[in-house]
């Protein structure tokens, strides 16, 4: 006859060997695999006549006595016609469901399914929003039984910070109930009652300054804030007129210093498009200052936690502006406007030239499938101008347009359009050229010669 096992102790336990294999008896056993890890197994039969058998646990994490404790367990739903195995791989389809269940793991089926369909930039948008307002909050709440009362303080709170992210957070909230309802995981009707629940914001664009004389003023302000970084990321946008999201998501390979120009993938543009912009001379110690600072972060403007993986936040810019006396008065956002505005007005540059700047789609599909102008030669000249005109804003001089010279307005014309070359006539009292304190205006190869001489020394500055 075999013999019986007699029951394991602590010790034998403790010396076993790899690849062996000790019985406690009645179908339970330590395996131990060749790199001497142990496990427990419980060898059975199942109702159906089928032999099986059930991992308990590895050793020492599972004792002797709650091993034992478990596969009696086991022996008595045996006994009531049950199989072990099968209960607990229905008690983990259970909780993986109760975890499918949470506000989370539907936002996440969510934003999967509805990104197949978006813009990268609509899709980094949501991303935020979810991870930076939502989930924090949310995350973790049954999605079955979420309220309409648990969702309106966070997206209040948001409010405080961004209206307009407020009014997409809510959005996202109710989209994201109908998908947990068409899944099954939500009462038919169950809907959420966030209309009213944020603040009526007054109907128009964002805010932005339009106005030349106004300038002053925003440039001064700018000037005031503290942090060197912010400060930086704010003169980004204002010198490039592009969007504060991909501002502060500006990476140092994206830069060719050579070329004076910063080149931004598709997948960072709310078109989904390739853009080039030109950056002013202006940039260049902004710049190296940020190489100072941001170590090897691969972000011009890392974030405070975690610079090498993350950047500053774009609703940051805005907040600043605010702190800054602007409430009201512009937003990142609107330095778009401001440019679109006040250079069209100040430089007589052609509105096609604007709209490459500004990275605005084409109006029509037929525009956009054949005309694929840059104009960048034209923007190069555009950039320099602006940040130059914002310059002698900053110095207190008095600003002569250049759309008083005829040779730059050919020079911002598109093919020979007449309302580009057209003659702008001089207003009337115009001092003469010694009583004004506008410096003489270097040539375009002087300008890029003097960029390149700006450039060595930046690159010689961050070896």
């Amino acid at each position: 006859m075999p013999k019986l096992a007699t029951g394991l102790t602590v010790k034998q336990l403790d010396v076993a060997k790899p690849m062996a294999t000790l019985s406690d008896g009645r179908g339970l056993s330590l395996v131990v695999d060749a790199n001497g890890n142990k496990r427990w197994v419980f060898r059975y039969t199942r109702p159906d006549g089928r032999r099986n058998w059930l991992g308990l646990g590895s050793y020492p994490d599972t004792s002797l006595l709650m091993a034992r404790s478990v596969a009696q367990e086991a022996r008595e739903r045996l006994s009531n016609g049950e199989d072990p195995a099968e209960i607990k791989k229905n008690s983990k389809r259970a909780e993986k469901a109760v975890a499918r269940g949470t506000f989370k793991a539907i936002a996440e089926e969510w934003y999967t399914h509805k990104a197949k369909s978006w813009a990268s930039e609509t899709a980094r948008k949501a991303r935020e929003s979810l991870d930076d307002d939502l989930f924090p909050k949310l995350g973790a709440r049954p999605i079955a039984e979420i309220t309409s009362a648990d969702i309106k303080p966070v997206i209040l709170f948001v409010h405080e910070r961004a209206p307009r992210l407020a009014v997409k957070a809510r959005q996202y909230c109710n989209q994201i109930i109908e998908y947990a309802i068409q899944e099954g995981l939500r009462e038919d009707g169950r809907l959420l009652s966030l209309r009213g629940a944020l603040p009526r914001a007054p109907k128009g664009h964002y805010a932005a300054v339009t106005k030349s004389n106004d300038l002053p003023a925003l440039i001064k302000a700018i000037n005031t804030i503290g942090s060197l970084q912010s400060r930086a990321a704010i003169l980004f946008c204002l010198y490039t007129a592009l969007r504060p999201g991909v501002v502060v998501g500006a990476r140092w390979d994206e830069f060719d210093l050579t070329a004076m120009e910063w080149h931004i993938p598709a997948s960072r543009m709310k078109m989904g498009n390739d853009h080039i912009t030109p950056i002013p001379s202006q940039m260049l110690p902004l710049l190296e200052r940020q190489r100072e600072i941001t170590d090897d972060s691969p972000f011009i403007f890392p974030g405070v936690r975690n610079p090498k993986s993350q950047h500053m936040h774009r609703d940051s810019l805005s907040k600043i502006l605010r702190e800054s006396g602007l409430r009201g008065v512009t937003v990142t956002h609107g330095f778009r406007a401001t440019l679109r505005t006040i250079a069209r007005e100040k430089f007589r540059v052609d509105a096609d030239v604007l709209e490459a700047q500004l990275a605005h789609a084409k109006k029509d599909e037929i525009q956009a499938a054949y005309d694929r102008t840059q104009f960048l030669e034209e923007r190069h000249k555009l950039v320099q101008d602006w940040a130059d005109y914002l310059d002698k804003l900053k110095a207190g001089a008095e600003v002569i347009p250049d759309n008083l010279s005829t040779s730059n307005a050919l020079v911002y014309g598109l093919n020979g359009k007449e309302a580009s070359t057209q003659v702008i006539p001089p207003p009337v009292n115009i001092p003469t050229e010694s009583m004004l304190l506008k410096p003489e205006r270097p040539s375009m190869a002087q300008a890029f010669a003097d960029s390149q001489n700006k450039v060595k020394e930046f690159r010689m500055n961050s070896e």
